[in-house]
């Protein structure tokens, strides 16, 4: 004779035959997880509406809606703004490429270890503390100034070149630096087995730990990507026309600083969707942090492979 709940007895473990208790458990956690959501909309609505309450019944808010919250000027200014936002993406794909690849050598030159690459050594790690130590806006206006300035014959005075080469010495201090802590996050072991199935010490960094380093630090280059979207703004300072420059001179033009409003909402619709990619990149890579070590004997072989001109490894 079968237990009630047995294979012939009637079905007490809820949807799919999951036992009582662990169906009981998944409709509790529903429970608390709608609850959780719906506290936190109405606190945010409280405290939003409070604010806003406030802001509105303040002696000076007439003054402020009228210049902060013109919507007539917000319509007619916002789409000159968009329009002047196509030289900052130009500055910030050219400037993010040269960074990209200027960074990866600082990076390299300074996790080197060879003694006769010390002067190599020195010199990034000179230019990687002078520029993380100067503020953007200085080297942007040394830059933009400073070298024009010289009128030296075919030296340049197109400002945008400038900026470029501003963005890009600055950001690549930064940037070098989390290059160099996805190296050294690589245990030398791994190297070291790169060595002993025949790669020599450049193909050792270039197939094993380079590959594994770049991917390890795709998150904060991100975030270090956003910083760099909104610092082209800076290159204002020295002439440049883009989103900000233009929004100086439709709030000169018309006295009013609604056009901040409209750069400001420009740059949120740009920015926000790139930090919620970097926040579901950062938790891939956790959950993927165990696929990334146990990979790496798979990819020693394929380098060794590779560097041989032979078939990689399965």
């Amino acid at each position: 004779m079968t237990a009630p709940g047995g294979p012939q007895g009637p079905d007490r473990g809820g949807r799919h035959g999951l036992p009582g208790s662990r169906a009981r458990r998944r409709r509790e956690d529903r429970v608390s997880a709608v609850r959780s959501t719906l506290v936190a909309l109405v606190s945010t609505v409280a405290v939003f509406g409070l604010l806003g309450y406030i802001a509105v019944n303040s002696p000076g808010w007439p003054a402020v809606q009228s210049s902060f919250f013109d919507g007539e000027l917000f319509s007619a200014s916002l789409p000159d703004i968009a329009s002047a936002f196509v030289v900052n993406i130009q500055l910030f794909c050219i400037s993010e490429v040269l960074i990209l690849v200027l960074a990866l050598v600082l990076a390299v030159a300074r996790s080197s270890t060879a003694p006769v690459l010390f002067p190599v050594r020195l010199v990034a790690t000179v230019y990687v503390d002078v520029f993380r130590a100067l503020p953007g806006v200085l080297v942007i206006y040394i830059l933009g100034f400073g070298i024009p300035g010289l009128n030296l014959p075919g030296i340049p005075t197109d400002p945008f070149l400038y900026a470029i080469v501003a963005l890009t010495l600055i950001y690549s201090a930064y940037v070098s630096e989390v290059y160099r802590a996805g190296i050294a996050s690589i245990h030398a072991s791994q190297a070291a087995a790169a060595r002993s199935l025949g790669l020599t010490q450049v193909q050792a960094l270039r197939y094993v730990v380079l590959p594994q380093a770049i991917r390890r630090v795709v998150p904060p280059l991100l975030n270090d990507f956003i910083g760099l979207q909104k610092d082209t703004v800076l290159v204002s300072y020295i002439g440049v026309v883009e989103i900000f420059r233009q929004s100086q001179i439709t709030e000169a033009a018309n006295f009013n600083f609604t056009p901040y409003l409209a750069t400001a909402l420009v740059f949120l619709v740009m920015t926000i969707p790139l930090a919620r990619l970097t926040d579901w990149l950062v938790a891939r890579e956790a959950r993927q942090g165990r696929i990334v070590v146990l990979g790496t004997a798979s990819q020693v072989a394929n380098a060794l492979g590779r560097s041989r001109g032979g078939q990689a490894a399965p």
